[in-house]
This record gives structure tokens, C-alpha cells and sequence, in this order.
């Protein structure tokens, strides 16, 4: 076959290294010690053993090192992304669902890969993609050490793609985190969201109606277009949660996802045990009064599908409560006390 034949299947491998050409540059910027391989290999290749960590990039050293790794995508907000014609911070999306869920167990991510699967390759389009992919990596202290883009026509539209990939982090065995410190009366910080995040987005799109919708059109509400305000990016909380964890015990994590609050918070707590959290203490943003209200949603099923305005939750001694939100605040992240560990199970909000 030639490859004038191939590009009329609807394939240009031409494009493929133009694209590799042009993420070269973000690729790059991720790069840490440990990383042995170079964009373009078969494989993605590192150090473990010259991994380092810590504002002075000291080497890991771990006794006894166990490896963490989570995998997810972005979702149906690229539809969003689609929708505005702008891709470049849904790779911070794919990257952030993978690196916070290696953060629960305690770990620190060391890289991650991405899959990139378009119906037409773009090159431009996929080498923003990457970008964002890039900087959730940077955000996240680990380097982007390779990937894949799958040109299939037929199989996704011309201007669609869908983004996924994964995490690899690395812990040390008896350091890490579990809920088995958790006790009653511990408290529960809240580590807040920069908004919808990555979830819930089928409903989200059905509320809004966004193919129907001028989504580039300012909102008061919101301080921004609603478009905008959904395409922000999943906040990444590795760099202040590993500075956290540093400083004092943290007794466990949670990455607030789908399912909300009452799917994800128990998760942190063992057998036995609840979470009593103080409604007037949450500070929930615009975005979700907007969801409930025209979406006629009430709020106890929100706390189901949505994070809230909770990205994560932290659980420390109650004695060390006050100390921990300190030390977030001054990584950049306006923690607060927003409840406590109480005998129970399940989540109440009251």
C-alpha cells in the first residue's frame, strides 16, 4: 500500500512525527534523574535508584521501596474541551486523576505515560494535549517518559479524541498509608477542589445542555464563562500533601472523585468507624449552586456525585489538626477543618 493509499484510509503517519516533533519540547520539561529513556523508544525506561525528591532533589533512598501505580482518564469533559476548541489543560485532567490516587497510599509519583487516541491526527492539536499532559507532570514532580497516539478513523470523529494514561510512584513499605491509624476523634481536613474537576460530567453536560449552549459566554455567577469554568483544570496535591506528610503523621488520604463524598471519604476509615462532616464549614464554589439550580439536583445527592469543593481529605491527630492546615496554607492550599472521625460508618452531613 502506498501511503497515498494509507492517508485516504484516513491515516498519516507523516502527521504522527510531525506531532512527536512538536511535544518534544513539553516532554522535556518533565524530565527528572532516573529517566533513562528518550521520547520515541518502545519503551519508557527508569532509574528507580536515582529517583530523588524534596526541593534539593535528594535521592529516594528507600530501605524498603514498594511501587504504586494508578491509572485513569479524563472523561466526557473532553467534550467540553471539544466543545471550546481548547486542549491544552485536559492533559493536567489525566494526569491529576492518576497522581492524587498514587498520593493516597503515600507514595511519590515518579512517572507517568499517556494514550492518546484521536480520530484525525492533528498535529498541533495532539501536541497540546501533551502540553497539558507536561505541565500536570511538572505540577506533580515526575517526568513524562513516554506514550502512545493512535490515529482511528472511523472509530472516533475527526475533530475527538480520548485521553487516559498512568501513574508509577514509589513508597517506602512501612511509610506507607492506610486507615488503620484512623481513630474517633481524629480530625478531617479538607484540601479544597478548583472545581467540577473530572467527574460526574455526563450529568454535567446534560444540565447544561452544552451542545445547545453559547459555552464562552461570561457568567456573573461563576467570574467566568461557564465553559471556562468547567474546563479548569483537577488540582494536583502532591507537592503540599508529600510536604504534609513530611512534617507530621497524616493518618490517612482521600481523593475525591466519582461518587462523592459517601463512595470515597470511608475509603480512609476503617471498619467501624464514620465521618461526621459540618456542613457550615464547607466552602462549596459557584459551580455546583449552579448544577443543583438548573439541574433541579437536591444537595444530598450532590454530595453523591460530586466532590463539592473538597478535592481531598486528610485525617490527622486532633492535636495535630490546626498545625496541618497551617502547613498547607503555606504550601498555597486553603485547607480547613471541615469535620471529624466518629464511631459509625458511612458519611453524615449536618
Amino acid at each position: 500500500m502506498s501511503r497515498e493509499e494509507y492517508i485516504r484510509s484516513g491515516v498519516d503517519v507523516e502527521a504522527g512525527y510531525e506531532a512527536v516533533r512538536l511535544m518534544k519540547s513539553s516532554v522535556a520539561r518533565t524530565h527528572t534523574p532516573g529517566v533513562l529513556s528518550d521520547l520515541g523508544g518502545f519503551g519508557g525506561a527508569f532509574a528507580l535508584s536515582e529517583a530523588t525528591a524534596g526541593p534539593h532533589r535528594e535521592r529516594l533512598n528507600l530501605k524498603d521501596p514498594v511501587l504504586v501505580s494508578g491509572t485513569d482518564g479524563v472523561g466526557t469533559k473532553l467534550k467540553i474541551a471539544f466543545l471550546m476548541d481548547k486542549h491544552d489543560t485536559v492533559g493536567i485532567d489525566c494526569v491529576a486523576m492518576c497522581v492524587n490516587d498514587v498520593l493516597c497510599c503515600g507514595a511519590r509519583p515518579l512517572f507517568f505515560l499517556d494514550y492518546v487516541a484521536v480520530g484525525k491526527n492533528v498535529p498541533e492539536r495532539v501536541a497540546a494535549i501533551v502540553s497539558g499532559v507536561a505541565e500536570g507532570c511538572v505540577q506533580a514532580g515526575c517526568a513524562l517518559i513516554g506514550g502512545e497516539t493512535a490515529e482511528m478513523p472511523g472509530f472516533y470523529a475527526p475533530d475527538e479524541y480520548d485521553l487516559a494514561g498512568f501513574a508509577v510512584g514509589a513508597a517506602e513499605r512501612e511509610k506507607m498509608l492506610n486507615n488503620a491509624n484512623v481513630k474517633a476523634g481524629d480530625a478531617v481536613i479538607a484540601l479544597p477542589s478548583s472545581g467540577v474537576h473530572s467527574n460526574g460530567f455526563s450529568l454535567v453536560r446534560k444540565v447544561f445542555d452544552v451542545e445547545n449552549r453559547d459555552l464562552g459566554k461570561y457568567v456573573n455567577e461563576l467570574g467566568c464563562s461557564l465553559g471556562e469554568a468547567l474546563l479548569t483544570p483537577t488540582k494536583i496535591y502532591v507537592r503540599p500533601v508529600l510536604a504534609l506528610m513530611e512534617a507530621m503523621n497524616v493518618h490517612s488520604l482521600a481523593h475525591i472523585t466519582g461518587g462523592g463524598f459517601h463512595e470515597n471519604i470511608p475509603r480512609s476509615v476503617p471498619a467501624g468507624l464514620g465521618v461526621k462532616v459540618r456542613r457550615s464549614c464547607l466552602k462549596i464554589p459557584p459551580i455546583f449552586n449552579q448544577i443543583m439550580r438548573i439541574g433541579h439536583i437536591d444537595e444530598a445527592q450532590m454530595f453523591h456525585i460530586f466532590n463539592m469543593g473538597v478535592g481531598m481529605t486528610a485525617t490527622v491527630a486532633p492535636e495535630d489538626a490546626d498545625r496541618a492546615v497551617s502547613l498547607l496554607k503555606a504550601d498555597g492550599v486553603e485547607a480547613y477543618i471541615m469535620g471529624e472521625i466518629v464511631q459509625g460508618e458511612g458519611v453524615s452531613i449536618c
